[in-house]
């Protein structure tokens, strides 16, 4: 007995010892907060930023007087907890990504003339705020002249909305800063009320304690991780009834809506560029979801100039006419549409696997056919959750059902109704029936890369790195995070709005599908009068920008009056004829591979293969071809009667181009438009021929003679396929913004008129 009751003893003190190091590891206390990092890079020789320019100036058209920049406005760090999760050795991450290492990124790696950092406002703190600042300004202090700069380092945050249905959702947007002084940014990030809010806040899970037992060589990082959730949830909200400008700069400041957002701005006295992003990512937005509200005057459309159309998480310029589910008028529940020849909605799928199980189980057909019938409904009602109500699913399973599968590299899960091209089609009508407002954006890309890579398009390597496809969770670390353990049966989990809200975050998503459609991103481009931080702040206020899906392709898109009066890309006109519109594109250099010789001195041999996976941009003399050019006319609604889908000709024309590396071009006009008296808008897409490309074939099916996919081959980069990169030939892409034309019989051609508001 005495044995006994020591041995209890020892397993209590053993239980009690063990219980208090979870709890020091839970609570944060074992890890510190990470830092900017070190920059370690000087400027660019200018002898190099000089040739760059002067190769781009080499096959420009003779009328056009601006340089060409190339940019992206969208990237995170490990101040992001999505990158930071991603960073983890439980998610086959190699480490965390600080600022730092994002500038020497853009310098030396992607060589870019211009990058903003936008880390997710809703795990901002006070501390990290002011790294960020700290860390963007030593980065920026690194050029030699500041009037030409060889790199150009703008501040951000992501407003990252999350509405659990499409009444409540609004999506992503960046918030960029044109100056780096205390007094030209926000003085805290402004996090976006809602799903991602209340997951850092309240609902976020540590990384359990047992991790530093399974991976203890990495104990430091998932004890970090947890510091960095504590020091998120310790930081004081803000008085919500106060105004922006009267906070103190150490709370937590949240808006709720857009409208809202840009208010909170408006009275620091700030006018930043806010970009949506990511709109038809059915990764986090609701099936059913639309622009239409986020045209009503109280959220604020005209504060809104830029559109990211492509970027590492896919392409939203195109509009389809499928549905993905029916909502109702209040989003609370959802109808399964029918399948289309095209599309397959995945509640449509659902009720296929719920009826092939209970098939195979030997129930009737009719009794299968009334569970099938029940899995629809549920999975129409679980918006992007819908994957939970199948016991047991897996990726393979759902096929390709979801996905636009004649888009370019689209987006996850794609959502139509928040596409470029139907954003641009809708107007909002007064009580009259008259329209009232429309989005006038210019068209922008980025890679949104979450690992600290600025401008990862250069190349088609790296996919674990260059993208966000990490693979799934380790085997040994599932039962911690993905806590499915409903059978692989023909029963239907039909979950509450109340259940999901109580399941934490990516459990939520179909998170490994979605890394087989991880792209590395595009690449803003600005046509600027130079390379001066108020130069190229000026070129993408007035929307002279394009896109591209990550190469360095050159595009130009002008009107031209009869008179000789040009209007650039991004312009509007106030006109009664259509004008000459000229359009000219060049494939961008093929690339060497490795990295030149001053990205080697300035970055050393190690740092070059950490941070750049040693590739960089690296150009030949030779350049790719353009295949063709097409023209998109978009027709803005006169009444909302008219059908969104005959509105848009896409392409309006296609001009092939014949091999030539000095580019394509030619001219156009539409005859059409006088006639037809209403207001168009007209944008130019340049094809270039196709190069390998990271999850191009994102499922890579097997197919039925029909074309249907029987079987996915998922590439998963991890030890099921290997760390390949997943590549398949596709072509490359370029979007100018478009030019609007705003009809009018009464004004001479050639005025230039506001957007309508």
């Amino acid at each position: 007995m005495r044995i006994i009751i020591g041995l209890v003893i020892v397993l209590a003190m053993l239980l009690g010892g063990w219980h208090l190091f979870d709890r020091a590891v839970m609570s944060g206390k074992l890890g510190e907060e990470r830092t900017a990092g070190t920059i370690v890079g000087d400027a660019v020789p200018t002898p190099v930023v000089i040739a760059r320019q002067q190769a781009d100036a080499a096959v420009a058209p003779a009328s056009s007087e601006k340089q060409i920049l190339f940019g992206d406005l969208h990237v995170h760090t490990t101040y992001s907890t999505d990158a930071f999760l991603w960073a983890l050795p439980l998610n086959h991450g190699k480490g965390v990504h600080p600022l730092a290492d994002a500038c020497d990124f853009a310098r030396y790696c992607s060589a870019m003339d211009f990058w903003a950092i936008t880390d997710h406002a809703e795990a901002a703190t006070p501390a990290r705020w002011a790294e960020a600042k700290k860390s963007l300004r030593q980065c920026q202090a690194k050029a030699l002249d500041q009037d030409n700069p060889d790199l150009v380092s703008f501040l951000g945050f992501e407003w990252t909305q999350v509405g659990a249905i499409p009444t409540e959702h609004f999506g992503h947007k960046n918030v960029i800063f044109e100056g780096l002084d205390d007094d030209n940014v926000s003085a805290r990030p402004i996090a976006a009320i809602g799903g991602a809010m209340d997951a850092l806040r309240t609902n976020a899970f540590g990384m359990p304690a047992g991790l530093s037992l399974l991976d203890w060589g990495n104990r430091d990082v998932y004890w970090d991780f947890n510091t960095y959730i504590k020091n998120v949830q310790a930081t004081p909200l803000c008085d919500a009834d106060l105004p922006s400008s009267e906070l103190p700069a150490d709370c937590y400041e949240a808006a709720a809506t857009p409208g809202d957002l840009v208010a909170r701005l408006e009275d620091q006295g700030l006018d930043p560029l806010i970009i949506p992003h990511g709109s038809t990512w059915g990764f986090y937005t609701p099936p059913g979801t639309t622009w239409d509200k986020q045209l009503e005057p109280a959220q604020r459309p005209e504060a809104f100039s830029l559109l990211e159309i492509y970027s590492g998480h896919g392409n939203s310029e195109e509009y389809r006419d499928y549905i993905d589910v029916i909502a109702s008028e209040d989003g609370l529940t959802g109808i399964c549409p029918e399948k289309t020849p095209t599309y397959t909605p995945a509640c449509v799928r659902a009720g296929e696997i719920i009826e092939e199980r209970c098939l195979a189980e030997g129930d009737s057909a009719d009794d299968c056919s009334a569970r099938a019938a029940e899995a629809r409904d549920a999975t129409a009602n679980m918006a992007i959750a819908y994957h939970l109500a199948i016991g047991g699913e897996s990726v393979e399973d759902w096929l390709e059902s979801g996905q636009c599968t004649d888009c370019y590299l689209p987006a996850f899960n794609y959502r139509p109704k928040t596409s470029a091209q139907y954003g641009l089609a809708i107007s909002r009508f007064d009580d009259a029936g008259e329209p009232v407002n429309r989005f006038n954006w210019g068209f922008i890309a980025s890679s949104d890369n979450h690992r600290a890579r600025p401008g990862t398009g250069y190349k088609e390597v790296a996919r674990r790195m260059n993208t966000e496809a990490g693979g799934v969770i380790k085997p040994e670390y599932r039962s911690l995070f993905l806590q499915d353990d409903t059978p692989r049966d023909a029963q239907i989990y039909r979950r509450t709005r109340e259940e999901l809200q109580a399941i934490a975050g990516f459990q939520l998503t179909e998170i490994e599908r979605q890394s087989t459609f991880w792209q590395t991103g595009g690449l803003a481009a600005v046509h600027s009068e130079g390379r001066s931080r108020a130069e190229i702040w000026d070129a993408l206020q007035r929307r002279e920008t394009y896109a591209t899906s990550g190469p360095r392709m050159l595009l130009w898109f002008d009107r031209v009056d009869p008179d000789g009066a040009s209007a650039p890309m991004g312009a509007t006109v106030e006109t009664s004829e259509a004008g000459t519109f000229t359009v000219k594109a060049t494939g961008s250099f093929k690339q060497k591979p490795g990295c030149p010789d001053y990205a080697m001195d300035a970055l050393g041999e190690d740092r070059i293969s950490s941070i750049c996976s040693g590739e960089c941009y690296n150009p030949s003399d030779e350049r790719n071809l353009i295949q063709r050019i097409e023209i998109i006319r978009i027709r803005p609604q006169i009444s909302p009667d008219e059908d969104v889908g005959d509105l848009i000709d896409d392409p309006f024309l296609v001009h092939n181009c014949p091999a030539d590396q000095a580019g394509c071009s030619f001219t156009f006009t539409d005859a059409a438009f006088s006639a037809g008296g209403r207001d168009a808008l007209y944008y130019a897409r340049a094809i270039q021929e196709p190069r390998p490309t990271i999850n191009a074939d994102a499922l890579r099916c097997e197919r039925d003679e029909e074309g249907n996919c029987i079987k996915p081959n998922i590439c998963y980069g991890d030890w099921r396929t290997g760390d390949e990169d997943c590549t398949a030939p596709m072509d490359v892409r370029a979007w100018s913004s478009p030019i609007y034309l705003t009809y009018t019989s009464q004004v001479a051609s050639g005025t230039t008129a506001p957007s309508l508001e």
